[in-house]
């Protein structure tokens, strides 16, 4: 299957890629090649699930990079000499995660069972029907475009923005301990030490003090319970950045305050960001109608600078900036070392952000 992967990817890319390399402007050689992988988990939902599920997850880059360089396409020559280290989220890191993110949504909307209307065609027999021309062609450039230009703020009021002065604002806010965090703690805890598929309601009631039987009491099983207390900590968290976007009027001010708010709250609760990256992971399974109040309550924030869009897309864009902001957290914690590396992503990581959905790629030269 990896070989089948591997060789059917290439084959696809192969003539964007040598477009690319042709190229003599390197941002455009980059949207050629972006262009043509994006093409091909967009036409090949199977393909796009397999590479996240098994690709990415049990190879490294540097073998993934090896996989297609014996198939004659070498990323580092068109990467040149961007450091991931360097700078982190590069801007690299930045369209990817928003690549996945839109295609995800792309084929969550496309291949919905049993249902047929003429913004979602029916999938053939297998679920191997690709998308038509005109449905590939809307979401490359919605996807070119979130990337090039972002939320397509104001670039001279973003660059004269007081970060340090938000940011002092944001930080330092108190967060009374419940019974329920408690057991988010004991939650998180059993997670570490044992990942996500093996932690047990045993686990669970170890850590927290309590019996086996008085979680039942409260909890039909694992993800019913982190599903509850999750959500408890979700909605404090989003009312916590509507408070700090309601201090001003300002677009770009209230959207970094939504950001940084966020970051505060999930490096400071670190066993939130666990279940954040669960959910956004799909390896817990929400009931549909949490996830609908997940989304109702993002949608709620009501930022200007989301409010300038499509209404019908308020929501989409919602969820992207909260992928983005997991996903810059996650991003250095492995093993689930949550609490020690999340803490660590310093303030400057999230104005790359902010920069970035602001105003895209070009934002990131400011």
């Amino acid at each position: 299957m990896f070989t089948a992967y591997f060789d059917e990817c290439a084959s696809f890319i192969k003539e964007g890629y040598d477009r690319a390399v042709s190229t003599k402007d390197r941002r455009e050689s980059g949207f050629v090649l972006m262009r043509a992988i994006a093409e091909y988990y967009v036409r090949h939902r199977e393909a796009f699930v397999f590479s996240l599920i098994q690709v990415f997850n049990s190879r490294d880059r540097e073998s993934v990079n090896n996989e297609f360089l014996v198939r004659k396409i070498d990323f580092k020559r068109l990467a040149g000499s961007e450091n991931d280290d360097e700078v982190y989220p590069s801007k690299m890191y930045l369209t990817i995660t928003t690549l996945i993110f839109c295609i995800a949504q792309f084929h969550r909307r496309e291949k919905k069972p049993g249902k047929t209307t003429p913004a979602e065609p029916a999938a053939e027999p297998g679920g191997r029907g690709s998308p038509p021309d005109e449905h590939v062609k809307s979401i490359l450039a919605r996807i070119e475009n979130l990337i090039t230009k972002g939320l397509d703020l104001n670039p001279k009021k973003v660059a004269s923005m007081d970060f340090r002065t938000l940011e002092q604002q944001s930080a330092g806010k108190v967060y009374e301990d419940t019974e329920n965090n408690t057991l988010l703690k004991a939650v998180a805890g059993a997670v570490a030490e044992a990942g996500p598929w093996n932690a047990s309601m045993e686990m669970v009631a170890r850590r927290s003090g309590l019996s086996k039987s008085g979680l039942y009491a409260h909890f039909k099983n694992k993800q019913d319970m982190l599903g509850q207390l999750f959500m408890t900590e979700f909605t404090r968290m989003v009312n916590n950045a509507k408070a700090q976007i309601e201090t001003t009027e300002a677009a770009e001010e209230q959207l970094y305050l939504a950001i940084i708010s966020i970051a505060d709250y999930l490096r400071s609760r670190p066993e939130t960001l666990v279940a954040l990256e669960w959910i956004k992971t799909i390896r817990l399974d929400l009931e549909e109608e949490a996830l609908k109040q997940i989304y109702k309550i993002i949608g709620d924030i009501k930022l200007k600078a989301i409010r300038q869009h499509d209404p019908h897309l308020l929501a989409w864009v919602a969820q992207w900036i909260l992928f983005m902001i997991v996903s810059t957290l996650a991003r250095q914690c492995p093993n689930n070392a949550w609490a020690k590396n999340a803490a660590d992503i310093p303030n400057e990581s999230f104005r790359i952000l902010f920069r970035f959905i602001a105003l895209g790629l070009e934002g990131l030269n400011l």
